[in-house]
């Protein structure tokens, strides 16, 4: 289904919005841009709580006579509510305490269940739930944290090198555990999954992400690293997770139920500048202190031990380093000469936070800047085709004949989940039965689960084919099981071919439901207003009433799981 070009026209005045990094370099320059839209209210949202009221402090000193309310939040996102604190390091006392790290690693490798989803710092910014959000959730978000460069820094590699280095007998639980928590696949599915649960729970109507190259726009033979080998694990790392992000944005785009407008901006060069000053210079929020190392201090360099990354060398000087320096938000102070290097020509070049702040709201108002990542892989991807439509159903012809002569296969397993194997396995032996849909919903829901039950016992063909693939078989007393070597799934609901009278309530409804689609789709409206995917809707056979199960567990997955694709 084609989006309408009317449904990304976002309305900014009078809404809430929230801008997560909304006190770095994009953030700060999305926010002033905001401010002169006329919002009802803006959310600031920072790690640390001194940045994002300053943050607010300095909008307020620019808007002096502003009406819009500004509220400055603050936590780290990817950890738990309870566990936030005003100090920069609330991660590092996470992991410093034993209960803490087991739950933060249960958090991002265990399913996503209600627990974890209303503890999320992320979730509560998002639905309004942190003091001075009064309860009233975001309905615009605008995201410029790096969460490439906060998932990716937290360098697994060092951190999978340690163990390795040390014996098994040595390996130190604690470090494994710190490991787990590090792991960069999971951790962004986790935030992703979090993000989308927590929008939908929000209602917001518009999501757009200031997302990253991970590398300045530059390729594989990037030359600027953090003392590894070129190219630079970390920084591959760091594109790898920002194009995984881009992937995932694009899925929560194709998704029905998330916000109307989903948006992702990539800038593919340095970002800049915050200030341009002369002081202290600053180091991941630290001064650098000074130290000397006379002739006489000289050690030796073919000394192994004299090459560790840290250690007790040298003197110190007295006082920090300081110098000229422009502030380049994110990446850091450079000086002079770093900054001349990395903008020249041929290297990462500039683009100014304004420019990306005001290809945000161009965006967000619903122009075609040409920048959207999702809508440049919307127009790349090979979406279905007219072919592929004419085609499937001299698949289906052809597969039809071979079932008439070997039998009906109805499900390997292979495709997965065993959901879809349930379901097409119920289906068939409803129709199996030789009843119509009226029939079927004739019965009585006991009878019919006893004579389903009757066919599979007595038929020990069918009953094998679900039981070697990993399908047991829930008799109708809801208390015995038919059951192979291998169990696909531990519940009936996911995986158990389901007997019992309460399930066959069930596809008495869902039949039903089907039945008046398919009459009326065949007696009422004969335009082009439905999709007829039915093949007596297609064919116009009024009077028929039966069922194809594929087709049925298609419907089932479109409109009672909500599974449908968001655009085709």
């Amino acid at each position: 289904m084609a989006a309408n070009p009317e449904d990304d026209v976002m309305e900014i005045e009078g809404k809430k919005i929230l801008v997560l990094g909304g006190a770095g370099l994009v953030g700060t320059a999305v926010c002033r841009q905001l401010m002169e839209t006329g919002p009802s209210r803006l959310v600031v949202a920072a790690r640390r709580r001194e940045r994002a009221e300053l943050a607010v402090e300095r909008l307020l000193e620019d808007f002096q006579d502003t009406q819009i309310q500004l509220v400055p939040v603050w936590g780290d996102v990817f950890l738990r509510a309870a566990w936030q604190s005003n100090a920069p390091t609330s991660r590092a006392a996470v992991m410093a305490d034993k209960q803490k790290r087991l739950r933060f690693i249960a958090d991002i490798l265990d399913p996503l269940g209600e627990d974890i989803a209303a503890s999320s710092t992320l979730a509560h910014i998002i639905e309004g739930k942190l003091p001075g959000l009064n309860n009233e959730p975001a309905q615009i978000v605008i995201d410029c944290m790096n969460t490439a460069t906060a998932i990716s820094y937290q360098n697994v590699y060092s951190l999978a090198q340690g163990l390795v280095e040390h014996s098994t007998e040595a390996m130190k639980s604690a470090d494994v555990e710190v490991l787990l928590t590090s792991l960069y696949i999971p951790q962004l599915v986790r935030h992703t999954q979090l993000l989308h649960q927590a929008l939908q729970r929000a209602g917001t109507q518009a999501y757009i992400k200031v997302g990253t190259t991970g590398t300045g726009g530059m390729g594989l033979n990037i030359p600027y690293t953090h003392g590894e080998e070129k190219p630079s694990r970390m920084l591959l790392s760091k594109a790898a997770i920002a194009g995984a992000q881009s992937q995932l944005i694009f899925l929560m785009a194709r998704t029905p139920d998330a916000p109307e407008i989903v948006k992702e901006v990539k800038p593919a060069a340095v970002i800049g500048w915050r200030e341009i000053a002369f002081g202290p210079i600053r180091s991941r929020g630290r001064d650098i202190t000074l130290y000397d190392c006379s002739l006489d201090s000289a050690v030796a360099a073919n000394d192994e031990a004299n090459l560790v990354t840290s250690g007790e060398f040298g003197e110190p000087a007295g006082g920090t380093l300081e110098g000229v320096y422009i502030d380049t938000g994110e990446n850091g102070l450079f000086s002079r000469g770093e900054f001349t290097a990395i903008t020249a020509l041929g290297q990462m070049q500039l683009v100014t936070p304004e420019d990306i702040a005001r290809t945000v709201l161009y965006e967000l108002k619903g122009g075609n800047t040409g920048k959207d990542i999702v809508a440049a892989l919307d127009g790349a991807v090979i979406d279905p085709s007219y072919r592929g439509g004419f085609l499937r159903q001299v698949v289906i012809n052809r597969m039809e004949q071979l079932e008439g002569e070997h039998g009906e296969a109805v499900a390997f397993e292979i495709l997965g989940p065993p959901r879809l194997s349930k379901l097409l396995f119920e289906a068939s032996l409803l129709k199996q039965g030789g009843m119509t849909i009226a029939e079927i919903l004739a019965q009585n829901p006991d009878a019919l689960a006893r004579q389903l039950e009757h066919q599979v016992l007595s038929d020990r063909e069918l009953r094998t084919r679900m039981i070697s693939i990993g399908i047991p078989i829930l008799l109708c007393d809801g208390l015995r099981l038919l059951r192979g070597p291998v169990i696909k799934s531990p519940g009936a609901h996911h995986g158990w071919v389901d007997l019992t009278p309460e399930n066959c309530a069930v596809w008495q409804s869902r039949l039903r439901a089907v039945q008046q689609v398919m009459q009326c789709e065949t007696q009422t409206d004969t335009s082009s207003h439905y999709d007829r995917n039915f093949a007596v809707s297609r064919q116009w056979w009024a009077e028929e009433d039966t069922f194809d199960p594929g087709e049925v567990v298609g419907w089932i997955f479109n409109t009672e799981e909500a599974g449908a694709r968001g655009k085709w």
